[in-house]
């Protein structure tokens, strides 16, 4: 009765999402690269309240992952910026005791480390997995590294589980639908009551903000409303929404949504002026960085262009009622919780205009599209990405534990989604994949001669729609180099989430204007 095309993750090798490397893959050239971060301080520290969530120390010890350092002492990696770590212990803890006592759903709060090796492909080396702490001497924090024999072998692809259950629910919750589709919302709906359709700024946004408050109401009949797809598919359940809202007071900045800013606040990058775009990267083989900060210098140039078109004079930039306005508005009105933070950017001078356009229109293209159009293509296996997770790991002495032991595939199946909800969860993920026929990609305009009266900007267009032609003649190159093993290799997906141009459907690839699905 359903037939789904074979997700692309399955298309070149089975097997590779039950392997270390490919889990370690995806954290960089994955549907979710944006959480992962350069480890500071070993062991790593939470910033809740200890009182209430117990010692804010993490389980980790060096003799967890000594051994899985190529020699290295944990000091000397740190200082080599060898080591990663994927945290997600802080998001989910608040939560858990609510999550596990739902029907059906099973959740830890998880830190996954990750070490740089000499070939520059990152490993896994250990997984801690938290619950909260039930009274003094509870045992809530339990380390799971690479496994040596039968039993840890399942019991790390269990652990591996638990760590995309919390990936796939930060994704969606948080990087996907909060940091791109809500989070743009108000920019768009004051562009519309602030800006006449013949202002400057409106034409230069008007292609990025096409069929988002549309997909936004939709979103809310049908995904992420009271019993909807969401809560169904996902572990936090009815909880969905307030990690959604937990991660919007606790860490949403717009001054740090744009993609250099992003990679310095995590640590994935660091300032160098000798550098292409001025940036250094901590993994050079990180596809979505490496692709995005193309995408991201195209549309900075581009902006820069239009706006110093029409704003040669920062004053320019302070006297425009119309643009004060529509500034003011989006802060004071569509982000009233956080209008009094300190860290909005001003709308003094033409820079300051190119920098917030810049971030606005590169969440609405580009942002969207790395988090977007890879999630059937690897989320639509479900034992890849489960969505949520059904069981504990076993301890020892579970009543579990026995049936564990007698038949760890069986106990694996049915800690994953059932059938019902894994096949809900890909009709789903499979129709947010889609590209519509009408899509219209970045570097595209509808009457792209005549949408300005300005010959010089109309020329600016499309020497940006070729610079960005350009750009996916580049994102060709490197996924065919074989220097390049996160995107490139024996069964390994190529990295396209970022290459601009696709044809309509499930393609894993395109770059469309405007958040339109």
């Amino acid at each position: 009765m359903l037939k789904y095309d074979t997700p692309k993750i399955l298309s070149r090798d089975k097997f590779a999402w039950l392997r270390d490397d490919e889990f370690a893959r995806q954290a960089v050239s994955g549907v979710n690269p944006v959480s992962i971060e350069s480890l500071k301080v070993f062991p790593p520290k939470s910033n809740l309240d200890p009182e209430i969530y117990g010692p804010q120390e993490s389980a980790f010890k060096e003799e967890h992952i000594l051994g899985h350092l190529n020699g290295l002492s944990v000091s000397q990696a740190l200082e080599e910026n060898k080591l990663f770590i994927i945290d997600y212990h802080d998001v989910y803890l608040p939560f858990l005791d609510r999550i596990n006592s739902l029907d059906g759903r099973k959740a830890y709060a998880t830190r996954t480390l990750f070490f740089l090796t000499p070939l520059g492909t990152l490993k896994p080396i250990a997984i801690e997995l938290s619950l909260p702490p039930a009274g003094l001497n509870s045992r809530s924090k339990r380390v799971v590294t690479p496994p040596m024999d039968a039993t840890s072998n399942w019991v790390w692809q269990l652990a591996k589980a638990h760590v995309c259950s919390n990936d796939a629910g930060v994704h969606q919750l948080v990087n996907h639908w909060l940091r791109t589709h809500a989070s743009l919302e108000p920019f768009i709906l004051a562009a519309h009551r602030q800006m006449s359709a013949m202002h400057p700024i409106f034409k230069l946004l008007d292609p990025h903000m096409r069929y988002t408050l549309e997909i936004n109401a939709l979103a809310r009949q049908n995904l992420i409303n009271a019993d909807g797809v969401i809560e169904s598919c996902f572990t936090p359940g009815r909880y969905c929404m307030e990690i959604s809202a937990a991660a919007y007071k606790s860490s949403w900045r717009f001054d740090k949504e744009g993609l250099p800013a992003d990679l310095i606040r995590r640590g994935m990058a660091v300032p160098d002026p000798t550098q292409p775009h001025g940036l250094k990267l901590l993994i050079e083989d990180y596809p979505y960085a490496q692709d995005g900060l193309l995408i991201w210098s195209a549309i900075e140039n581009w902006v820069r262009t239009y706006v110093e078109r029409y704003y040669p004079d920062s004053s320019l930039v302070c006297n425009d009622k119309e643009l004060q306005a529509w500034y003011s508005e989006s802060i004071n009105v569509g982000h009233f919780d956080l209008r009094d933070a300190d860290w909005w950017p001003k709308l003094e001078t033409t820079d300051d205009l190119v920098s917030v356009l810049t971030t606005i229109i590169w969440l609405a293209s580009a942002q969207h599209a790395a988090l977007n159009f890879g999630q059937y293509p690897y989320g639509g296996y479900v034992p890849n990405r489960p969505p949520l997770m059904r069981r504990l790991i076993p301890e020892e002495n579970d009543p579990e534990h026995a049936n564990f032991l007698a038949d760890p595939q069986k106990y694996y199946l049915l800690a994953l989604p059932s059938l019902l909800q894994a096949t809900k969860f890909m009709a789903v993920v499979d129709i947010l994949s889609t590209h519509s026929p009408d899509e219209e990609y970045i570097g595209e305009r509808q009457q792209p001669s005549i949408w300005s009266g300005d010959a010089e900007i109309i020329e600016a267009f499309y020497e940006f729609s070729a610079e960005i032609q350009q750009i996916e003649k580049e994102i060709d190159k490197r996924n065919a180099d074989p220097r390049l093993k996160h995107r490139c290799g024996a069964g390994v997906l190529p990295y396209e989430l970022l290459a601009p141009s696709s044809g309509p459907g499930v393609t894993c690839r395109g770059v469309p204007n405007s958040v339109s699905i």
